[in-house]
């Protein structure tokens, strides 16, 4: 291996048996540039692009209770291009991060605390939290762009050099959510947002040369809580779920998420250059829903998959003190019991039907990106840790056939969400591999793996070894290197 950079960050975080702050979820404090990896098989020479992963990595001792996602952004990246795999990473420098490294300790509290314990006014939606951009990341007009998933300022990045330019010029007031859409057919990003004041809602469009063309509000009845977005080829859709702030606690100042199982889960679909005044909004059982996977037009219908909650509300994890206990089974998909599952909206009439598409506890699914908004085939979701959230390994979903192939990551390995990368000049749909950052606590090494897509069981086609155990996080993507080039010529 060659290390070609190494830089240590100045830290306060103690060592810790919070179970988020150890085992898979250490994190780390160092930055690399590293090349000529040790490699188990061989790397394909038939892709080319970067394989981006955001993830929680909090560097200064908290101010009271920790949850995973008040971690500090840190960007991963393996990049590859001809049989060769370069690695990067680094911390978001955020305006928070920045702060607190200039103070030497942490300067807002977490989601979990009193909002008064906040030593300076914070971002977003929750209004005392510190926008850390360790939730979300796609890349967009030649640029990583990584997010906060309570809305924040969005950062640009190198997806090569990981050398950072700053906050998003465009950014409106309200910030941006996580979960921000790439239509890779026409490179426009479609981006929302949420906030405590009306309209409570947003949404915009920003074209390929990233310039913000189009925003709009989407207004919901009160505050909420929105996670994911998703698109066809000519609509947008966005949510208004019946999980949100309680609206009496929070004239208190108190942050309290809570379920209204009463209240249908409501849809607004409208054109992606419509207005409040082109909505139209649709009634679906309740849930709660982090992540949307494709949507397409089929007649006059639109066809959406993502993961329902059976249980948006669930009892807190055994063993723990009632509140901490119940902050970690809100992240447990095993206690959320998230499914995969389909609606179907007809704009013609305005019925809605749905139903479940695998009984199995699943989440954080990605497909082929260059299909997005157009009739897919291929889902590939993972599949959790009992009462915790790491991935233990993942499933290859045929929506056509309903059959489905798994690989398990294996005994004390846990995956990262496993964006698929097409081969070059590939002939169908799951015609490419499947890329994701392993890290294996038996051998205390974390490692990039690149699966064939076409056949998951058969395991890893290569295992890159990185020049550290990488700390868990949540959510990846793949970028094409051709459009990143092209883009940034």
């Amino acid at each position: 291996m060659t290390v070609t950079w190494k830089n240590t960050v100045p830290h306060t975080l103690k060592p810790s048996i919070h179970p988020y702050l150890n085992g898979a979820w250490t994190p780390n404090f160092t930055e690399y540039d590293a090349e000529n990896m040790e490699v188990i098989g061989t790397i394909p020479d038939d892709i080319d692009g970067v394989y981006v992963r955001n993830t929680e990595n909090p560097v200064q001792e908290p101010l009271g209770n920790y949850h995973p996602f008040d971690g500090d952004g840190m960007i991963h990246t393996m990049s590859f291009r001809d049989g060769k795999a370069v690695y990067r990473n680094r911390f978001v420098r955020t305006k928070g991060f920045n702060a607190e490294q200039e103070a030497g300790e942490a300067l807002w509290a977490g989601i979990a605390n009193n909002p008064l314990t906040s030593k300076r006014p914070g971002w977003g939606a929750q209004g005392h939290v510190k926008d850390s951009s360790s939730t979300d990341v796609v890349v967009h007009a030649g640029q990583i762009l990584s997010t906060f998933w309570q809305c924040g300022d969005g950062y640009r990045i190198d997806p090569y050099t990981l050398e950072q330019h700053g906050t998003e010029r465009w950014t409106p007031l309200e910030g941006i959510s996580a979960h921000p859409k790439v239509d890779e057919n026409t490179g426009e990003l479609l981006f929302f947002n949420y906030s405590k004041y009306p309209p409570y809602q947003h949404y915009g469009v920003v074209d390929k040369n990233n310039k913000l063309v189009h925003y709009t509000p989407v207004p919901l009845p009160g505050p909420r809580l929105p996670h994911d977005m998703a698109f066809t080829k000519n609509y947008s859709i966005l949510v208004d779920l019946p999980l949100f702030w309680d609206p009496e606690l929070l004239k208190e100042g108190k942050y309290h998420a809570k379920y209204y199982p009463e209240t249908p889960t409501r849809f607004a679909i409208l054109p992606r250059f419509g207005t409040a005044e082109d909505i139209q909004w649709f009634e679906a059982d309740p849930t709660y829903v982090l992540h949307w996977m494709n949507a397409y037009e089929e007649g006059d219908e639109i066809v959406l998959d993502g993961y329902f909650q059976e249980d948006p509300s669930p009892e807190p994890l055994p063993g723990m003190p009632r509140v901490v206990g119940k902050m970690m089974a809100n992240i447990d998909q095993h206690s959320f019991k998230s499914k995969l599952h389909r609606w179907r909206f007809n704009l013609k009439t305005g019925a809605v039907t749905e139903g479940h598409l695998d009984d199995r506890v699943l989440e954080f699914g990605t497909f082929n990106q260059t299909y997005a908004g157009h009739k897919s085939r291929y889902l590939y979701s993972t599949w959790g840790e009992p009462g915790w959230f790491l991935f233990s390994g993942l499933v290859k979903h045929d929506l056509e056939t309903g059959e489905s192939w798994s690989l398990p990551f294996g005994d004390k390995r846990f995956g990262s969400e496993a964006p698929f990368v097409p081969r070059i000049d590939a002939k169908d749909e799951d015609d490419g591999y499947l890329v994701s950052f392993i890290t294996d606590m038996k051998l205390n090494r974390s490692e990039c793996v690149l699966i064939d897509a076409k056949n998951v069981e058969a395991g890893p086609v290569c295992q890159i070894i990185l020049p550290h155990r990488i700390c868990s996080g949540t959510h990846a993507a793949w970028a094409d290197g051709p459009t990143i080039r092209e883009a940034q010529a």
